[in-house]
């Protein structure tokens, strides 16, 4: 049949021994498609939060009593689970998914001339956080949704997130020393901004541990802490955020700073604003279910939008290519 390669037996032989190797001979994608790719991942990561967040907040933690199967007999939901046992495995199908995404985003960078280790690497890196992360949600179900595993369980999942933002970064760098586009203050000032970050974070996942929404309708362990003491704490802290997210945004315009640092930081401030009507108004109305899923995902684009202030700081030059000119190929004609 024509148009129809003919697949030798040594073809065989090395898709199977390499196929990465052998998919990166044949194919070659366009930047635009690595660039793509590495987003896909950088959604879908961002997806599995809001649906983990939408598992716990219908109480459907335990919807599969167990793992790696939905119940001891059966692989998949059952119609007497109900619809808590199709959120719960419809959350562990978009996990393949998840995979899916990260999966294309390697075969892209492997295939890509010329060949970056380092951004393959960074597409291998969340792939073993996805199934790291995979075996931790077991050991949550398993556990009974102990809250302290939970919390695990979303921190592995922020980490995701900063890899494949890092990674959609770099498709659209080169491999270069990264040179610094700002002083050493600023950069501290980032750094701070960063790991006040981390803290709200961290903090929000022992609001979670303690409030409420324990992710099933049984009795489920809660963390022992007073939640509004603990809530107290993670505004405090979401306003010093903000205080950070302000004073960068000051420092930058007074050193004239690159515009796309200016910019990020905007958006950031927004995103803040964004995420702290959206805290005080589930605060003040006892916790709805749509409005913590909302600051769920307002958490991963907060966090989203730091680490891409952080690598705006900064730029990686694409080396430069010499291509053979009309007067270079007349020098080597006059040579031969």
């Amino acid at each position: 049949m024509d148009g129809v390669p003919n697949v030798t037996r040594a073809d065989a032989v090395a898709a199977v021994r390499n196929p990465l190797a052998f998919i990166a001979e044949r194919w070659t994608p366009a930047p635009r498609t690595v660039q793509r790719a590495a987003l896909t991942a950088l959604v879908m990561s961002v997806v599995i939060v809001v649906t983990g967040g939408a598992v716990r907040l219908t109480g459907s933690g335990l919807g599969c009593p167990t793992w790696p199967k939905c119940t001891d007999d059966s692989l998949t939901t059952t119609g007497a689970m109900g619809l808590h046992g199709a959120i719960e495995f419809g959350n562990r199908l978009l996990t393949y998914v998840l995979c899916a995404a990260v999966g294309w985003a390697i075969i892209a960078a492997r295939s890509q001339k010329p060949y970056r280790r380092s951004l393959t690497r960074l597409g291998w890196a969340q792939f073993w956080v996805v199934m790291s992360n995979a075996v931790l949600g077991g050991i949550v179900v398993l556990v009974g949704l102990n809250p302290y595993t939970v919390a695990a369980h979303f921190v592995a999942t922020s980490a995701l997130i900063a890899i494949a933002v890092v990674m959609w970064q770099r498709t659209r760098e080169g491999d270069t020393e990264a040179r610094p586009l700002v002083g050493k203050s600023v950069q501290q000032l980032v750094r701070v901004l960063v790991a006040a970050t981390v803290l709200l974070i961290l903090v929000g996942t022992v609001v979670t541990g303690a409030g409420p929404h324990a992710g099933d309708s049984s009795e489920v362990e809660r963390m022992p802490l007073d939640w509004e003491t603990v809530s107290k704490v993670h505004a405090v802290l979401a306003w010093i955020v903000v205080t950070l997210t302000f004073a960068l945004w000051f420092v930058l315009k007074a050193v004239d700073s690159p515009r796309l640092a200016l910019d990020r930081t905007r958006d950031l401030f927004v995103i803040l604003l964004a995420q702290g009507v959206i805290g005080y108004v589930q605060y003040f109305t006892d916790l709805p279910e749509l409005l913590v899923g909302l600051h769920m995902l307002g958490s991963a684009l907060v966090w989203i939008a730091v680490i891409r202030v952080l690598l705006a700081l900064r730029e990686r030059v694409e080396p430069a290519v010499d291509l053979p000119g009309p007067a270079t190929e007349a020098t080597v004609g006059s040579r031969a």
